[in-house]
């Protein structure tokens, strides 16, 4: 986003800033109220103010993707709890030792991926993941092998969630407020990709397939790696059999293995018009 040419007659804000801290110490100059509104982090912190927080965190990451020229991603959910395969004998549990594997296909799914993105000098189909450990993690390291950049939506939380060290620094960012984060994810993304994980993951799929059902966001690749993992722990079959989703739901989405399948589905995934 380029500067608008008509406000640099103005002086800009951080010169204020500048100036309001270099004020002399009294009584006056040390009062809250004296405090500029918009470097006042106890201000911005106020529950009225919540309407402003929300559109700065909208704000900040589609102004830097902007100025990167990034147009679209290729969105990858999955558990953060998914250890690499040289890390599986840590892993809390056997089933999430068996499906360290999905670490590798996430990683060689995005080293594919971001090949393609850098032929379109990292304008489309970068990788952007949650930017934690696990899943997310493989996601951006495989971006990382090809030589390319990738994204990472953090989000604060009690314990854990930290970038993990793959994500291309410029574009990690941090975030309060999970609906915006939910949008960032959304707004640029030409394929979703559903790896095994828990409520966080569940919550990032489904969130999705209700907007692509509902036609408030359009039909992109949407696979889900591990069919046995995702049959388990939902009956997609009964949902339509009980009339609570159309059987026509059942193919918004595909279930895939490899990395290799993953691609092949991607390009041969049916077009907006053929759908249509």
């Amino acid at each position: 986003m380029m500067k608008d040419d008509r406000l640099s007659q103005f002086r800009d804000a951080g010169s204020d800033r500048s100036s309001a801290e270099q004020v002399p110490d009294t009584a006056q100059t040390r009062a809250p109220a004296y405090r500029l509104a918009f470097a006042d982090p106890d201000f911005m912190l106020r529950d009225e103010l919540r309407p402003v927080r929300l559109q700065l965190e909208l704000l900040k990451p589609e102004m830097i993707l902007n100025e990167r020229g990034i147009e679209s991603t290729v969105v990858l959910f999955g558990g953060a709890r998914i250890p690499a395969p040289a890390d599986k004998a840590s892993a809390r549990t056997e089933t999430l030792a068996n499906l360290s594997r999905y670490y590798d296909e996430a990683r060689k799914f995005s080293r594919l991926i971001t090949e393609k993105s850098m032929a379109t000098y990292g304008r489309e189909l970068v990788v952007a993941t949650g930017g934690g450990p696990g899943v997310m993690e493989a996601g951006n390291r495989g971006a990382a092998d090809a030589g390319g950049s990738s994204i990472g939506l953090n989000i604060v939380l009690p314990h854990e969630q930290a970038p993990n060290e793959y994500v291309t620094p410029g574009l990690c960012f941090n975030f309060h407020y999970f609906a915006i984060r939910k949008m960032h994810f959304l707004m640029r993304a030409k394929a979703i990709c559903v790896f095994p994980g828990g409520f966080g993951t569940l919550d990032e799929m489904f969130e999705a397939l209700t907007l692509i059902q509902t036609d408030r966001m359009r039909r992109v690749p949407f696979l889900l790696f591990g069919e046995a993992f995702w049959r388990s722990i939902i009956n997609w079959d009964a949902l339509s059999e009980a009339g609570t989703i159309s059987a026509e739901d059942l193919e918004l989405f595909r279930f895939v293995e490899t990395a290799e399948e993953a691609i092949e589905a991607i390009n041969t995934w049916p077009s907006t018009s053929e759908e249509t």
